[in-house]
């Protein structure tokens, strides 16, 4: 997927000022418009226009598109970073109407179909209820066990008075929940968006995803680990310590076990009611042949062993 710069798609430049992107888009949205343009391109152009002003005019799409495009190393292919739109803070919960099939999949890569534009309002005499705001927040799998507080700073874009988009930090201590998984929200209630006369504040959603981890990986509650094991370990069986989230613990590998083999440890994946499974996957680790004595070894076993790895292939 090729990067799109929004900035050239509009002509403009990174420092325009809201008003400057709004004037520049009128205009040539006028010129490109397949209604009215001559131009072999209009339609073409149109959409681009519009998916390019859909970014900019938003304080806060911008200033995350204009922090991952501040990482951008150019190239034709691109992936947005894991963890990219960590700490945005936006307006509206993450949901609601989506945008149109017209966006292409760089624009929904990053911002999906969620209309994050669209808050949540109540109206009643002179009081409005004020806008609920959401952020992507990224927690360690071991938070999800122990359940601390944790310090998190959010970026919320601002217009300054020059017309320029600015993003404000705030911090917050946030107590995470005991066993709380991928994809949920915490909800910090009067977080959001002010209120106007007598109405409250709105809501902060803070969806919540896991770091990657150099051991485990998690789906759902269930934890899994890809777990080393020696030839002879899996092939006679053998008594090992294994690590855990929560510390190590003692583990069977049963005789004859193959690479893939699940071994199931019940109640040791993420806290709950019921609490998930963590699951140790066996993995065969060949020791190395850089010794005389290793080469020796493995030519003894390949004489000893009648052992076809392809038997089954049929070759």
């Amino acid at each position: 997927m090729k990067f799109k710069d929004y900035y050239e798609v509009m002509g403009i430049q990174r420092d325009a000022t809201q008003d400057d992107i709004k004037r520049v888009y009128r205009k040539l949205a006028r010129k490109y418009h397949p209604d009215v343009s001559k131009e072999t391109d209009a339609e073409a152009r149109f959409k681009e226009l519009g998916e390019a002003y859909e970014v900019l005019k938003d304080p806060e799409k911008r200033v995350a598109y204009d922090e991952l495009g501040a990482n951008w190393k150019g190239g034709q292919d691109f992936r947005p970073p894991p963890g990219w739109d960590d700490g945005f803070e936006f307006r509206g919960r993450g949901e609601g109407a989506g945008f149109t099939d017209e966006n292409s999949d760089f624009f929904e890569t990053l911002f999906g179909r969620a209309n994050a534009g669209a808050g949540r309002a109540q109206r009643g005499g002179f009081q409005m209820q004020g806008e609920d705001h959401h952020a992507k927040v990224l927690i360690d799998l071991e938070d999800a066990y122990t359940g601390p507080t944790r310090t998190i700073t959010l970026k919320m874009p601002q217009v300054d008075a020059q017309g320029h988009v600015v993003a404000k930090e705030r911090v917050l201590n946030v107590a995470i929940p005991k066993g709380i998984r991928a994809g949920q929200h915490i909800r910090l209630a009067g977080q959001g968006g002010p209120g106007l006369g007598a109405g409250r504040a709105g809501d902060l959603y803070l969806q919540v995803e896991l770091r990657p981890h150099r051991l485990y990986r998690a789906d759902g509650r269930d934890i899994y680990l890809d777990f080393p094991v020696a030839p002879w370990e899996a092939a006679l069986g053998a008594s090992v310590q294994a690590p855990t989230p929560e510390g190590t613990v003692g583990l069977k590998i049963p005789p004859k076990s193959r690479g893939g083999t699940k071994l199931r440890l019940k109640g040791r994946g993420l806290p709950g009611n019921p609490a998930g499974d963590l699951y140790v996957v066996l993995q065969i680790a060949l020791p190395p042949a850089e010794t005389d004595a290793a080469v020796n070894a493995y030519r003894k076993m390949a004489e000893d062993l009648p052992f076809d790895p392809r038997a089954e292939m049929g070759v």
